[in-house]
């Protein structure tokens, strides 16, 4: 469980999935079965995916929370109403303190020391992502998110055109701009890494009103569209990293189960993060249900277009969620 725990954060830091050493004998029999009596199983593979209509249920739920959130502060301070002020970078919800964790060590890394007041107001946050896990801020709450997820769109329609080409980059590149955001905050005393966050400029800006920041989101957005798909989020931004090392022991997940998936790959061509689904392939399940890990952003994407109900949403060691 540890092993698997452990390659798990590790492959949020950027190492490839690899083939695991051992599959438990109720995989093997489930694949033996699979194997055995291939042209049912192909058939069945068939019908599922003939029959199966994408529904978008959660992505759709997915969009109105996290809409409905930036709605929230934005209304709160037009209407002075007090409910949820300040932005996503460090607000107060009905009195309680509550101060984004990747900010939050941003600050105390430029100021050298633990700030008490920061750190009690961390703590609700913390509270709330362990409990949710994985990267769940980025894909139900960061606004960078949606219309990244929007630009992305019209980038595959481009690739499918061949008017652009995809570009990929090591993984690993994000642990590394965590690293050097941290050492810069550091070293300069300055939160360096909030100026660039397209995600506190996105929240303030809908809040407070657009400023001169919003260019550099737009140029993020061009990037992304004709050159490399979804590149801030996968290769360079840390918030997604340090909400996933928080959610690593999260109830709540994406769970795989094996049984139930014919392995056709539609999943994995949704998906921010594709290797968190490497499980998916023929031969990669070690145990009979799997939790997709730590960098998954509990979007919902892979349980939407899942044909079997292979992939869903549990809480660990209680039925699924509808």
């Amino acid at each position: 469980m540890m092993g698997r725990r452990w390659n798990l954060i590790k492959g949020m830091l950027g190492a490839a999935p690899q083939k695991p050493e051992q599959v438990s004998e109720r995989v093997q029999k489930i694949m033996f079965l699979k194997y055995e009596d291939k042209d049912r199983y192909v058939k069945e593979k068939l019908h599922a995916r003939a029959h199966h209509e994408v529904s978008h249920k959660w992505r759709n739920r997915r969009w109105a929370v996290l809409i409905a959130v930036n709605l929230l502060f934005v209304f709160s301070f037009w209407l002075d109403i007090q409910i949820l002020e300040g932005a996503l970078t460090a607000s107060r919800f009905v009195g309680f303190h509550l101060i984004d964790l990747n900010s939050a060590l941003q600050v105390m890394l430029a100021h050298k020391h633990i700030i008490v007041n920061l750190f009690i107001g961390t703590f609700t946050v913390f509270l709330l992502w362990v409990a949710l896990g994985g990267r769940s801020f980025c894909s139900w709450v960061c606004p960078y998110h949606l219309v990244a997820e929007w630009a992305e769109k019209l980038h595959l329609y481009l690739v499918g055109k061949k008017i652009v080409t995809e570009h990929e980059f090591h993984r690993g590149t994000r642990t590394v701009f965590w690293l050097l955001f941290a050492l810069m905050a550091f070293v300069s005393g300055y939160t360096i890494f909030e100026t660039l966050s397209p995600t506190g400029i996105l929240s303030r800006a809908l809040i407070y009103g657009p400023g001169l920041a919003l260019g550099w989101v737009f140029l993020l957005l061009l990037f992304e569209v004709f050159w490399s798909r979804r590149a801030w989020c996968r290769y360079v931004c840390p918030i997604g990293l340090t909400y996933g090392a928080v959610g690593v022991i999260s109830p709540l997940r994406i769970s795989y189960h094996v049984e139930h998936c014919f392995h056709e790959g539609d999943c994995r061509k949704v998906c921010l993060v594709p290797h968190v689904l490497d499980v998916t392939v023929k031969g990669r399940a070690d145990e009979e249900v799997m939790g997709l890990g730590p960098d998954c952003t509990r979007c919902g994407l892979c349980v939407d277009v899942c044909p079997t109900g292979a992939l869903r949403y549990e809480v660990k060691g209680l039925s699924k969620l509808l």
